[in-house]
């Protein structure tokens, strides 16, 4: 895979092609104008420029939120070989807090979750693990589907995945949360994905990557903003 991410670790756009073909690609839906959009996201780029590139790109256009994935949470095959589950899991959760802290993010108009999930192939039966961002895109489609957009995608009603709240089956998280994992997932605006012994797995949050807290730290109040900025926009053309 030209794209795993060890292999963009000190990739610039000169030289890396990879690497200049996703910054192209995210940068071909900067233009609100051009392109009419409310969420971004790449499930599995983790790396840290990327990542950053499509927050500040939301951030520029104001209409967008960007999802995305933490680096080292979840070693898929592509990009390690390893025979053992355990040796790819590359962090824990005090350290993905302590490495998004020290990137110094501060946007409402991004988020991000942890741990990795797994699904089902319901063509093959396979059971595959897959980044975050791809269970929560389903999240937020379907809270907005059953309910509206300014409801919280989170929590045991809406964000129940074990329950279908990803629109596909998620069966099982690459790591099991202590509420003291979570509890610094989430002091750290990381979303905790955790899994329960009675009532399955839940999407335990829902903050955006604001540090200061106020109501636009929470991702149904931004995506309430960017939709009415929206229809305002449509009502005054």
């Amino acid at each position: 895979d030209p794209f795993y991410n060890a292999g963009m670790s000190s990739a610039t756009e000169t030289n890396s092609y990879p690497y200049y073909t996703l910054k192209r690609a995210i940068d071909t839906v900067s233009d609100p104008e051009a392109v009419n959009m409310n969420l971004l996201t790449v499930p599995g780029i983790t790396n840290t420029k990327l990542t950053t590139h499509m927050i500040n790109v939301c951030s520029e256009r104001a209409d967008a939120l960007a999802l995305i994935d933490l680096p080292n949470v979840y070693k898929p095959w592509h990009e390690t070989y390893s025979s053992d589950k355990a040796d790819r899991i590359g962090t824990t959760p005090n350290q993905a807090a302590i490495d998004l802290r020290d990137r110094r993010l501060d946007s409402s108009y991004g988020a991000t979750f942890y741990p990795w999930v797994q699904t089902r192939d319901e063509r093959t039966g396979q059971l595959l693990w897959i980044p975050p961002s791809v269970a929560m895109m389903g999240v937020l489609a379907k809270s907005e589907r059953d309910s509206e957009i300014w409801f919280a995608p989170a929590g045991f009603n809406r964000g129940g995945l074990s329950d279908g709240a990803a629109n596909i089956p998620i069966t099982a998280v690459s790591e099991r949360l202590t509420s003291k994992d979570r509890d610094t997932l989430y002091e750290n605006r990381i979303n905790p994905i955790a899994s329960f012994p009675s009532t399955g797995i839940v999407l335990f949050g829902q903050k955006t990557l604001q540090e200061r807290q106020s109501a636009l730290d929470r991702i149904n109040v931004r995506r309430l903003v960017i939709f009415l900025k929206k229809q305002i926009s449509i009502a005054s053309a």
